[in-house]
């Protein structure tokens, strides 16, 4: 999680809402990194997973990433979810609950929908207080202080 929150860090710095993810294989290694970038790029889909994902499917060369995990800041939503099964990644890790949009459990529950064929693993509230007030800080128009 430290390594998805140093991205969501690098989205706050850039004027964007700080969501940060990264892709670890099945080692526990980093082989895709990615923040949101809706707001610089001008792109309703650049949101964290999506990017991370794509950085990820590039580094292996293949868009299948089985025994993968997506770590990300936020619970995923619809199109994010999407992404996470179409990538076949195996789990999923997030910080902070989203009850507005939420496709991982709050909401949603999309990514262990029995109805697709592929199902992930979710574990969420991983060091949620630290990532919710990342996000409260920057809905309030707070400057960040200590995270």
């Amino acid at each position: 999680m430290e390594y998805a929150h140093a991205e969501a860090e690098t989205a706050l710095e850039a004027g964007d809402v700080p969501v940060g993810a990264v892709v670890l294989d099945r080692d526990g290694r980093v082989i895709g990194r990615g923040r949101n970038r809706k707001e610089g790029d001008h792109d309703p889909t650049a949101h964290a997973e999506v990017i991370a994902i794509r950085d990820a499917a590039a580094a292996t060369g293949d868009w299948r990433l089985p025994g993968a995990t997506l770590v990300v800041t936020l619970e995923p939503c619809v199109m994010c979810a999407g992404a996470i099964v179409a990538a076949r990644l195996d789990r999923l890790a997030f910080g902070a609950w989203d009850d507005k949009a939420g496709a991982a459990g709050s909401v949603f529950d999309l990514v262990r929908d029995r109805r697709l064929n592929h199902r992930v693993e979710v574990v969420g509230g991983v060091d949620e207080e630290r990532c919710s007030r990342l996000l409260t800080r920057f809905f309030r128009g707070e400057q960040p202080t200590e995270l």
